[in-house]
């Protein structure tokens, strides 16, 4: 997601269109605003097609996450397994729950080994370790992300997570540009500062209080839980994302969004924090499986 930036006034490209951030900033928000719509649109009207938006935005992730590794490293990937297992992990996360994503990743793991094993010794470890990486950081996560819409109040407990990423975002790229002065992971990410966490977790938190009331009924001060944690869930998926394209040397993913780089830009966040976001509901409003 945005990265908290705190840098000087004059900084913006030519034309004034790139933001502080160096992105073109009005492009950025009407595509993401075009996102929200879609995924508002389906969730307002059959609810599985939440499901569809997920596998979709799994592959693309995937797909360009397998490029760069290879552009960059020249890593070998299982690209046919891990794509159909991922497939698999969503969809089956519909009616098997946790079950149906535990079957499917052990059956893609053995397809890795399999897949693999046709290239020879050389770079074995490497290969499929970088396929094992991809395939429980994007399509694992992102299944815990298809089930959150199961239950009879999925629309609002999708509704409640996405939200609660987009204000920890949003509190942090702001709170970074206007505060930001102390670097919080210079070494992963130098943009990030203590003052945008903070204005991630203050945003966050009123966000989730009132989705928590409001959208599914419950007491707000439920949100003081759930807010902080997928804040703190939410960060760490940039960090890692940003970990991986410093290690390989790239700016972004992909080009598959304007204004935005790759999908996994918009995906990193939401990833890690689709699994805590799920476990925390779940248990603090439990329904039947």
């Amino acid at each position: 997601m945005a990265e908290d930036v705190a840098v000087p006034a004059n900084s913006a490209g030519p034309g004034g269109s790139s933001s502080r951030a160096g992105r073109n900033l009005p492009l950025a928000i009407g595509v993401g605003l075009a996102m929200g719509a879609v995924i508002l649109l389906s969730l307002l009207t059959v609810r599985q097609t939440w499901i569809i938006i997920v596998a979709v935005c799994a592959a693309i992730g995937i797909w360009e996450v397998f490029g760069a590794l290879n552009r960059a490293a020249g890593i070998r990937l299982s690209r046919v397994p891990v794509l159909l297992g991922g497939q698999a992990m969503i969809w089956l996360s519909w009616p098997f729950g946790s079950e149906g994503i535990l079957g499917a990743l052990v059956v893609t793991v053995l397809g890795c080994f399999i897949w693999r094993m046709r290239l020879g010794a050389a770079g074995f470890v490497r290969d499929v370790g970088a396929s094992m990486l991809v395939l429980v950081w994007i399509p694992m996560g992102m299944a815990f992300g298809a089930m959150l819409v199961v239950p009879s109040d999925g629309t609002a407990r999708v509704l409640t997570f996405l939200i609660i990423v987009v204000c920890s975002d949003t509190g942090g790229y702001a709170a970074g540009v206007l505060f930001g002065r102390h670097p919080m992971a210079p070494k992963v990410s130098p943009k990030k500062s203590w003052e945008g966490l903070a204005g991630s977790m203050v945003l966050g938190a009123t966000g989730a209080s009132l989705c928590v009331a409001l959208l599914l009924d419950a007491p707000w001060w439920y949100g003081l839980v759930l807010g902080p944690v997928l804040v703190v869930a939410a960060v760490i998926g940039d960090l890692v994302e940003s970990l991986v394209k410093r290690d390989l040397g790239i700016k972004d993913m992909g080009q598959t969004i304007p204004g935005h780089g790759g999908l996994m830009e918009r995906l990193d966040s939401l990833v890690t924090s689709a699994p805590v976001a799920w476990l925390l509901l779940f248990v603090l409003l439990p329904y039947a499986t």
